[in-house]
C-alpha cells in the first residue's frame, strides 16, 4: 500500500483521494481544538501561507482519542479553525489514531514511522508526519515539537523536489 491509494472525508463530508496531493510535500497531523497545543494550529497555518506555492500542504485530521479535546461536529470545528487560527489548509473528519478502529492514513503513517522512543503509537494531539512528493512518509515529530521548528527539514524536502 502507498500513501496515495488512500483516502478521507473532510469536514465537508467530500471523500478525497491522497492521490489529490500527488507531488507535493504534505504534513499530516491529528489536531484538537481544546487541547494544549491547539496554538499550533497558527504555527501550521504560518508555514502552509509560506510555501504552499513551493508544493506544501497540510492535512489536519481532528481526533477525540486524547482526553476528548475534540468533541465538536464538523461544523464546529471548521467553524473553531478558520475565526481563531484562520487555517486554510484543509481538514478532515474526525478520526482515530490509535487503536483498531485507527484511520489508513495513520495506520500507514505508524508503520512507515515507528516514531524511535515513542514506538507505533501516537501519544498526544499535534503529532505531525512529513511526506515527500512521492508519497515517502520522511519523518515524524511529536506533538510539543512547534511547526516553526520544522521549516528547516520541509525547506530542504522541498529545495530536493526542484
Amino acid at each position: 500500500m502507498k500513501f496515495y491509494d488512500l483516502e478521507a472525508r473532510k469536514l465537508n463530508g467530500e471523500i478525497t483521494s491522497m492521490r489529490a496531493y500527488e507531488g507535493r510535500t504534505i504534513i499530516v497531523v491529528n489536531t484538537a481544538s481544546k487541547c494544549g497545543l491547539t496554538p499550533q494550529y497558527e504555527g501550521l497555518e504560518n508555514l502552509y501561507k509560506a510555501y504552499k506555492d513551493q508544493g506544501l500542504v497540510i492535512l489536519g485530521f481532528p481526533c477525540n482519542q486524547f482526553g476528548n479535546q475534540e468533541s465538536g461536529t464538523a461544523n464546529e470545528i471548521e467553524e473553531f479553525c478558520q475565526i481563531n487560527y484562520g487555517v486554510s489548509f484543509p481538514m478532515f473528519e474526525k478520526i482515530e489514531v490509535n487503536g483498531n478502529n485507527a484511520h489508513p492514513i495513520f495506520k500507514f503513517l505508524k508503520s512507515e514511522l515507528s516514531g524511535g522512543l515513542l514506538g507505533r503509537s501516537i501519544k498526544w494531539n499535534f503529532t505531525k508526519f512529513i511526506i515527500d512528493h512521492t508519497g515517502k512518509p520522511i519523518k515524524r515529530f511529536s506533538p510539543i515539537t512547534h511547526p516553526n521548528r520544522m521549516e528547516k527539514t520541509i525547506q530542504q524536502i522541498l529545495k530536493n523536489e526542484r
